[in-house]
């Protein structure tokens, strides 16, 4: 695959390969615990198997397996599992503007193999909307490594789940893995914001039924980041005002702003 792309492509797609790699560790750790826990739940072998490849979403799939297990009805599991992905939806939103341009097929498989890290990354490479060489190579890169490393943790935790202790701590690890990921992206007052906002509604949230702390938590940092825009866009806006001299003013001959441009414009 890789001697098909020209040579601006492959670079662009290995350097995605290479910053994405320090997150290797926690999506290992991940995908590991999720399958263990399929394989663990009332999911056979093929059905586990079957979920890993097509849900592709490793927080959706935790959270329906309790309740497939209760035997609650199926509304109730499609009801959770679109609550917890939901944010995937504001991820394809932010993505649109860079792959507008692409076949609908093609963005739709960008939409599959997207993930939260891998549009985190992507977004702070901070690229130019529209066409850009090299952009969807670099995409590729980071997707296809988080994709390769959830399925052979996944399948290998539904494959030898006996093996691992329950008291491994693995789900700790994953999430203690993904920490400074989310504390190098908090960046400008509107981000720290909605972190701060969308944590404290998640905590508060928390026990609500079908997952719904996190849809919350999404739409409660959307709001507060962009009430942070807009007061510090408006304070900037005071600024430039303030500091700009009103039109008219006198300078320090006495004549005004105006009169001494043209003055000066007659002596020379």
């Amino acid at each position: 695959m890789l001697a098909r792309l020209s040579t601006d492509n492959r670079t662009a797609f290995m350097s995605g390969v290479r910053d994405y790699s320090p997150m290797l560790m926690a999506i290992l750790s991940w995908g590991l615990v999720t399958g263990i826990a399929m394989s663990k739940s009332v999911l056979t072998v093929p059905q586990a198997l079957g979920m890993s490849v097509l849900v592709y979403a490793g927080s959706s799939q935790l959270a329906v397996l309790p309740l497939m297990a209760a035997k609650l009805p199926i509304w109730t599991v499609l009801l959770t599992a679109s609550m917890i992905n939901v944010r995937f939806a504001i991820f394809s939103a932010g993505l649109a503007p860079h792959f507008s341009y692409l076949p609908f097929r093609r963005r739709l498989l960008l939409g599959y193999f997207n993930g939260d890290v891998v549009y985190l990354l992507f977004q702070k490479k901070a690229f130019a909307t529209g066409y850009v060489p090299g952009k969807e190579a670099y995409f590729w890169g980071m997707a296809l490594s988080a994709w390769a490393a959830w399925q052979v943790s996944s399948i290998a935790g539904i494959l030898l789940a006996s093996v691992f202790p329950d008291d491994w701590g693995l789900a700790l690890a994953g999430t203690l893995a993904l920490v400074p990921l989310i504390v190098s992206a908090v960046v400008g007052r509107s981000v720290l914001a909605a972190v701060s906002v969308a944590g404290l509604v998640a905590l508060v949230a928390i026990d609500l039924p079908y997952r719904l702390a996190l849809p919350l938590a999404v739409l409660a940092a959307i709001g507060a980041g962009s009430v942070v825009d807009v007061i510090a866009d408006r304070a900037d806006l005071r600024r430039i005002r303030t500091a700009r001299p009103a039109a008219g003013t006198a300078d320090p001959t006495g004549r005004t702003g105006r009169t001494g441009r043209a003055d000066l414009g007659k002596e020379s």
